[in-house]
């Protein structure tokens, strides 16, 4: 222990530096203070902004919902053919898809209906004259079927 300093040489050494020390750790509080000041106003003016822009999301998703509700609108007004139901969808891409299943299923029936008429043609003009077979008539009913051939009554 011999190139220990003696006990009041050791106080009087940190004693010296106290108030320097303490102007020194106030100086760094007071720059750290005005730091978290900075930050916290740097942070509500971000939050601010996040509101705003969220406030603007929401008018631009309204407006969007408004958009494609008139595309849907005017797309089922501009196919009055299609089955109203059928069209359908949240964005102008499902719109137009389901416009385009909406005419394949319309385009299908009218090929099938087309195919149908095609194969029960009905003959052009009136069937052609049979007699009338008297058998089993009473004589009056007989008569009034000659009657009826000749253009009578």
């Amino acid at each position: 222990m011999e190139n220990e300093e003696p006990k009041e040489t050791q106080d009087t050494e940190n004693n010296q530096g106290t108030p320097e020390i303490l102007e020194a750790i106030k100086s760094e509080l007071d720059t750290e203070k005005k730091a978290e000041a900075a930050a916290e106003a740097a942070l509500a003016e971000k939050d601010a902004h996040i509101a705003e822009l969220q406030a603007e999301g929401v008018a631009i998703s309204e407006a969007r919902d408004q958009a494609v509700a008139k595309y849907l609108d005017a797309v089922r007004h501009a196919n009055p053919a299609l089955p109203q139901d059928i069209i359908a969808g949240d964005t102008i891409e499902d719109i137009d898809a389901s416009l385009a299943q909406a005419n394949a299923i319309a385009e299908h029936v009218r090929a099938s209906v087309e195919a149908e008429a095609k194969n029960a043609r009905v003959p052009a003009g009136a069937p052609p004259r049979v007699e009338i077979s008297v058998e089993g008539l009473s004589p009056r009913e007989k008569i009034a079927a000659g009657i009826q051939q000749k253009g009578g009554m």
